[in-house]
């Protein structure tokens, strides 16, 4: 989408390491058209070691509200004034709202997340789930099923496990929750943990474009019939994660659902008007199914 920023316009954006990949501007854009509101989306990449003066960089351009992906999530909160109830509860930020000069911090992930398996909550009640990844997504997934689907067991499978002993840490404190499995990558006996869980979640960067080809395989041979799969990378769409599980005969969700709700969430907290997201929709899902078609293509060719 070619930017044509109105004079006086409001700023919001994302902020991220990388962030080429990211499709948040093309939807709030989209959605400030539809509105007519006169706000525009700009994308910053910021290094880790930039983060501190990222946020000043914010406060002093006037920039309205941003959203946080990748790899700053969690390290973002030491730089905030306030953290909302869920966010804090989450452990982690993906959403800034900027208000008299105060960085309030949100979790819009976890919008996303409860309204992408919303039509999944029978199957899922009192299941177990495994996941890949302990970071800021991770932390939003676990949050989510806790609240909404009060799972059985929930197993983490990260390459660092400290990292998951720390999401485990967390949850245990500040939800009460005692029943995550820490799994380590190297020993994982992928066949078990997989086949007694009912869904199993990607929350980690790998198939993110433009690393399209890569995937979190699942080795065996068995039929996945009523498992669920659910890849929080976005782009491109179909993931080989659910691929692989697609050619299995799982239930697959992209991670374009959890995108466009926790945007739709992000969208009313900036302007205090609720998102149009069935129109969005309208006029994007197409764009994005069949942008993550010809980037899949070119990554394979390449």
């Amino acid at each position: 989408m070619k930017k044509n920023i109105k004079s006086h316009a409001k700023l919001v954006g994302i902020i991220g390491h990388p962030i080429a990949h990211s499709w948040s501007p093309i939807i709030h854009d989209t959605a400030f058209k539809i509105t007519k509101l006169n706000y525009s989306y700009l994308a910053f990449d910021v290094l880790p070691k930039n983060l501190r003066d990222a946020m000043k960089g914010m406060l002093a351009l006037g920039i309205v509200g941003f959203n946080v992906t990748v790899p700053h999530k969690e390290p973002v909160m030491e730089f905030l004034d306030e953290i909302s109830a869920d966010a804090r509860l989450v452990g982690a930020v993906n959403t800034i709202h900027v208000a008299e000069d105060i960085l309030v911090g949100h979790n819009t992930d976890v919008d996303g997340v409860s309204e992408a398996l919303k039509p999944y909550r029978e199957q899922l009640l009192n299941e177990s789930v495994t996941i890949f990844g302990a970071g800021g997504g991770a932390h939003a997934v676990v949050y989510s099923l806790i609240n909404y689907y009060r799972p059985a067991q929930i197993f983490v499978i990260n390459r660092d496990p400290s990292r998951a002993e720390l999401l485990k840490k967390f949850f245990a404190d500040s939800q009460n929750y005692n029943n995550i499995r820490v799994v380590e990558l190297h020993n994982l006996d992928e066949g078990n943990v997989i086949e007694s869980s009912r869904m199993i979640v990607n929350a980690t960067q790998v198939g993110m474009y433009p690393a399209v080809d890569e995937g979190i395989m699942v080795a065996d041979e068995r039929d996945y019939s009523g498992k669920i799969f659910f890849d929080l990378v976005y782009n491109p769409v179909h993931t080989q994660f659910l691929k692989n599980a697609k050619k299995k005969n799982a239930i697959t969700i992209s991670g374009l659902e959890m995108l466009y709700h926790q945007a739709s969430k992000a969208f009313e907290l900036w302007t205090g008007v609720a998102m149009p997201l069935d129109k969005v929709r309208e006029k994007l899902d197409r764009k994005f199914k069949g942008e993550g078609s010809r980037r899949e293509k070119k990554s394979v060719l390449s």
